[in-house]
């Protein structure tokens, strides 16, 4: 595996539909990390703190609709780690209404 960076918007409307108010944002934490687990091929799945403050901002329950993040899967400097490669998901400021049109896109390196 390379490391890679993509940045993809995921609907937490419908991850926590139906699902208990005070359970709400850490759900929406855990439905996160297993969709960054599943694209990116990593068990070793780390939240950013902005995206964590972003999720919880509104509080427990009323959480944003939508949230744009960038999943980043970098090689593991820690010698004795289990996997090589983690993935980071960092949040990615979007204005409410602009979520149209867009799409999970590849993120080349040389922006950050």
């Amino acid at each position: 595996m390379q490391p890679r960076t993509e940045d993809r918007t995921v609907h937490l409307h419908k991850i926590v539909y139906k699902t208990q108010f005070k359970k709400r944002a850490p759900h929406a934490i855990k439905a996160i990390k297993k969709i960054a687990e599943k694209s990116m091929g990593t068990s070793d799945v780390r939240v950013d703190q902005k995206l964590n403050k972003h999720i919880w901002s509104k509080g427990v329950r009323n959480l944003p609709r939508r949230v744009r993040v960038r999943l980043s899967r970098k090689r593991n400097e820690d010698e004795d780690a289990k996997e090589k490669m983690y993935t980071l998901v960092q949040y990615v400021a979007v204005e409410p209404h602009a979520f149209k049109n867009l799409q999970n896109e590849p993120v080349s390196e040389e922006k950050e």
